[in-house]
């Protein structure tokens, strides 16, 4: 018996399903065991026992708070262990989210008015069936979410006005863009406006992404493959002026992020703050078939964070900040 539920919990570990039930009140595999496979699937190293041990104590804390989250029940979202289960919470977030950059009272150069205000918005969108989005991408052991949600937003709209979905380069704005701190944080509405002031964004093949190369190259960044001619901000506190702007175009919005570094799927409602320190790009909105309103947010984890990448958020909720705080500070290109 033992040994068939070692291979069942392997199986599953290796599908990256990381499902654990509890059989006679013991674990299929210990913590140890569990800490060993994890390491083989995502190519951890530690520079000697003393930091491995201390990582096994970290990941056994991240494991039990899995296993409470599940056994608990009756949630619209599902946790799993991912490649951030070794790190604290407090590592997370100076690793992976950003410290941002105050929002200034001035704006930025290329700030247009909002423009979706009288729009009708259809009842649902996704913008990856219309060839809009590119695969998710990631942005490393670096804070420049802002960059990855920017570069998507202008993605989204060159597909939308010019008809071709470019994959387009968030080193170029990482490295080059003046108005924001590359790893140590940003905001998408300045890597807009330094799009506009540059005259335009590279291609990612010819600018690839190395968040360890922070001196700009000025031969890449004038090559341009698309431009824009502005940007808006959308109006804060106002989740149907989002959907109006969602409903025409992928927008960069900014969330509360670190309660959900182990989402699976489903959506999600919290809890969260409005401590705004990831960036992400909504993609879509609509309702699933118990009738509960979301939004769809590509993020920059890489594919196999979450649900292959992306993440719902619970939409129409009664705070009129949103659910971690999306209203508060949201923006998007304009060509």
């Amino acid at each position: 018996m033992a040994s068939a539920l070692k291979i069942a919990a392997l199986f599953f570990l290796l599908c990256g399903s990381w499902r654990w039930s509890a059989v006679s009140g013991t674990s299929p595999m210990t913590a140890v065991d569990m800490f060993e496979q994890w390491i083989a699937q995502y190519g951890r190293t530690y520079a000697n026992e003393s930091e491995k041990s201390y990582r096994l104590g970290v990941f056994t804390r991240n494991l039990d708070y899995v296993n409470a989250f599940r056994q608990a029940g009756n949630r619209s979202y599902t946790v799993g262990l991912n490649h951030f289960a070794d790190l604290t919470d407090e590592e997370f977030r100076a690793t992976y989210t950003s410290t941002g950059l105050s929002p200034s009272d001035g704006s930025y150069p290329g700030l247009m008015p909002f423009q979706y205000a009288n729009v009708t918005a259809p009842s649902s969108i996704d913008w990856r069936n219309e060839g809009a989005v590119t695969p998710v991408k990631n942005q490393a052991q670096c804070g420049s979410c802002w960059a990855f949600s920017a570069i998507a937003s202008i993605e989204g709209i060159n597909k939308i006005v010019k008809g071709s979905l470019i994959s387009l380069s968030e080193q170029q704005v990482f490295a080059c863009d003046h108005y924001d701190a590359g790893c140590s944080g940003g905001l998408h509405y300045r890597a807009f406006s330094y799009a506009v002031s540059s005259g335009g964004i590279t291609t990612e093949a010819n600018y690839p992404y190395q968040p360890h190369q922070v001196a700009c190259n000025s031969t890449k960044q004038s090559d341009h493959a698309v431009s824009i001619t502005g940007y808006a901000m959308v109006p804060t506190n106002n989740e149907t002026l989002l959907m109006n702007a969602v409903a025409n175009q992928p927008v960069s919005v900014s969330v509360d992020a670190h309660t959900f570094r182990f989402y699976k799927g489903g959506i999600f409602d919290g809890p969260c703050g409005t401590n705004l320190d990831h960036d992400v790009t909504f993609v879509g909105y609509g309702t699933d078939e118990n009738g509960v309103a979301y939004w769809i947010a590509k993020n920059s984890w890489g594919a196999w964070w979450g649900d292959h990448g992306y993440i719902r958020f619970k939409k129409d909720v009664a705070e009129k900040e949103g659910q971690c705080g999306l209203t508060l500070r949201a923006s998007y290109p304009i060509i």
